[in-house]
């Protein structure tokens, strides 16, 4: 008789880690729930008349539109454009703001330096600057991606220098306790250490260059998503327009997924995202 509890906890053990609907696939799945109930009741609502086609136009209208674009080639053409100039200037303005956030935050003296006028020009608003890139770059390419850059820089400067500044002091004790040298620290202890606030960084980075595109491509231009809405806000378009909305925010959510599939890897080690992992 003494053998039947033990029997009996493995059972119920065993019942409880058979494999199933975990509760992170369920919240990942009614994340989707709204989005889809909007659609829904948006396509009825415009079928039976409740909503002016000029105003909202059905979901399967936008469909049908982006279906007409990419069969003659155009989506995909303002797509491209688009995402060249977006990773050109996440590019350049990411590794700019990577560069001065690890300065910063390792240096007093770097932070003297730089940090005060990097703060004056976050402050300026970035449509203020707009003519004065025009002045400065004229209507092209470049400004474009300047634009772009700019925007990046900042997210990640901060986030690179905060993470770097919140390290704990008393790891760094046992690290020279340890003897660890200088590059042994920066790679097992200032790194890890600083990754989450850099990989926020990059996500706030990821969505500032999107809405950096979508002014920088108001400016002189014939290719783009941003032109694509301009021109079609010109004849009043409204189904163009909404596709080029949808487009921003697929866009968006599958930039957040790769900067969560980075976490996801280079963030293993950490409790709390272990912990997000297992659920």
């Amino acid at each position: 008789m003494a053998d039947v509890p033990s029997s009996r906890n493995s059972y119920v053990s065993s019942r409880r880690m058979r494999p199933g609907i975990s509760k992170g696939a369920l919240y990942r799945w009614l994340s989707w729930l709204v989005p889809v109930l909007a659609l829904v009741l948006w396509e009825v609502a415009a079928r039976i008349g409740l909503i002016s086609p000029q105003v909202l136009p059905a979901p399967s209208n936008v469909a049908e539109t982006a279906l007409d674009l990419a069969r003659n080639g155009d989506l995909f053409v303002h797509l491209g454009v688009s995402l060249l100039r977006a990773s050109a200037g996440f590019v350049i303005g990411g590794a700019i703001g990577l560069v001065l956030g690890i300065a910063v935050g390792f240096s007093p003296l770097a932070q003297a330096l730089f940090d005060r006028s990097i703060q004056m020009v976050r402050a300026v608003p970035f449509l203020a600057m707009l003519p004065l890139v025009i002045v400065w770059f004229g209507v092209g390419e470049v400004a474009k991606i300047f634009l772009v850059a700019l925007a990046v820089l900042f997210p990640i400067y901060i986030n690179t220098m905060l993470g770097i500044r919140q390290i704990d002091p008393k790891l760094m004790e046992l690290a020279k306790v340890v003897g660890l040298d200088w590059t042994a620290i920066v790679r097992r202890i200032i790194l890890p250490g600083a990754m989450p606030s850099i990989l926020t960084g990059v996500r706030y980075a990821l969505a500032h260059a999107w809405l950096a595109l979508v002014i920088a491509e108001t400016l002189a231009t014939t290719k783009g998503i941003g032109f694509l809405a301009m021109d079609a806000r010109e004849f009043l378009q409204t189904n163009v327009i909404l596709l080029t909305m949808i487009i921003y925010a697929i866009i968006g959510v599958a930039a957040d997924a790769l900067v969560r599939f980075l976490e996801s890897h280079l963030l293993s080690w950490h409790a709390n995202y272990a912990k997000g992992e297992q659920k």
